[in-house]
């Protein structure tokens, strides 16, 4: 009877649990991370151009040229 009622409760939350994962991305939340990679593009082969997040700000990278190269940061989230 216990062991019936704990494969009922595993097959209610399991699936939760991973509904909650792949919304989240697979990605583990740590608060208190000052560093994030928001997102990368390929450019072709060689290229990607990287959004970087850092206290809040925003910094565009392109890397895998002869050299990487910073593009720029971007305004502050809510700034005009």
């Amino acid at each position: 009877m216990l062991l019936r009622a704990a494969g009922a409760l595993a097959i209610l939350v399991v699936p939760i649990w991973l509904a909650i994962r792949a919304l989240r991305g697979g990605r583990r939340v740590r608060p208190g991370r000052r560093l994030a990679l928001e997102e990368s593009l390929a450019l072709d082969p060689r290229r990607r151009l990287l959004l970087v997040r850092c206290d809040g700000r925003g910094l565009l990278l392109l890397t895998g040229g002869t050299q990487d190269t910073v593009l720029g940061w971007l305004p502050e989230q809510g700034a005009r």
